[in-house]
C-alpha cells in the first residue's frame, strides 16, 4: 500500500523538480530514510501529540541543505497529509526511477560457496549486454544449493539449482531406458 502511495508522490515530485536535480533529491530522501531506522525519530514524527508545525520543522531542518523551495513544500505536504511514514518508500521509488532512467541496476548473486570476483564480473557484463544496461552484482553467501542471480530493478531472477539439474538428468535417463 505504501509503495502505491509513494509512486504517486514520486510522480508529483518529478514533475515539480528539475530533472538534473533529481539525484540530489534522492540523496536527501535516502538520508531521511536512514533516520527512520531510529526508533526515537519514528516515535516523534508519528506521534499524534506532536504538532504538525513541530514535525514540519524537524523534517525541514533535515532538508535545509538542499535549499529547494519545491522540496520544502513537498515535505510540508507530506506532513499535512500525515504521510511522513512513507518517506522510506518514497526514497526507494526515487532510486528505482533513477535506475530506470540511467539504466543502472544492482543485483545480488546467491551461492553456497565462494565465487571469484572474475566470475561475478563476467556474470555482470553478460547481463549488462543482455539487458542493454549497466548491472553491478554483489555476492551474498547463503545455503542455496546452486547459483541464483537476482536483479530486482529489472525484475530478473535466474537460478541454477544443483538439485533440479540432478533430478532432470535422472528423469532423462529413466525416459531413455
Amino acid at each position: 500500500m505504501e509503495e502505491l502511495i509513494a509512486k504517486r508522490y514520486v510522480k508529483a515530485l518529478k514533475e515539480g523538480i528539475d530533472p538534473t536535480s533529481i539525484q540530489a533529491v534522492s540523496d536527501i530522501f535516502s538520508a531521511l530514510s536512514d533516520s527512520f531506522k531510529d526508533e526515537k525519530f519514528i516515535t516523534v514524527v508519528t506521534n499524534p501529540n506532536v504538532s504538525i508545525a513541530d514535525k514540519s520543522s524537524i523534517l525541514l531542518e533535515a532538508v535545509k541543505p538542499a535549499k529547494s523551495e519545491q522540496l520544502d513544500n513537498f515535505i510540508k505536504l507530506l506532513v499535512q497529509n500525515k504521510r511522513v511514514e512513507i518517506i522510506p518508500a518514497i526514497s526507494q521509488e526515487l532510486k528505482k526511477e533513477i535506475a530506470i532512467s540511467t539504466k543502472t541496476f544492482e543485483g545480488t548473486v546467491y551461492c553456497d560457496s565462494e565465487l571469484d570476483a572474475k566470475v561475478i564480473g563476467d556474470l555482470s557484463s553478460g547481463l549488462s549486454k543482455k539487458f542493454d544496461s549497466t548491472i553491478t552484482l554483489n555476492f551474498q553467501k547463503n545455503d542455496f544449493n546452486g547459483i541464483k542471480v537476482a536483479v530486482e530493478g529489472l525484475g530478473v531472477e535466474i537460478n541454477f539449482s544443483k538439485d533440479r539439474i540432478n533430478n532432470q538428468i535422472i528423469q532423462h535417463i529413466i525416459k531413455a531406458i
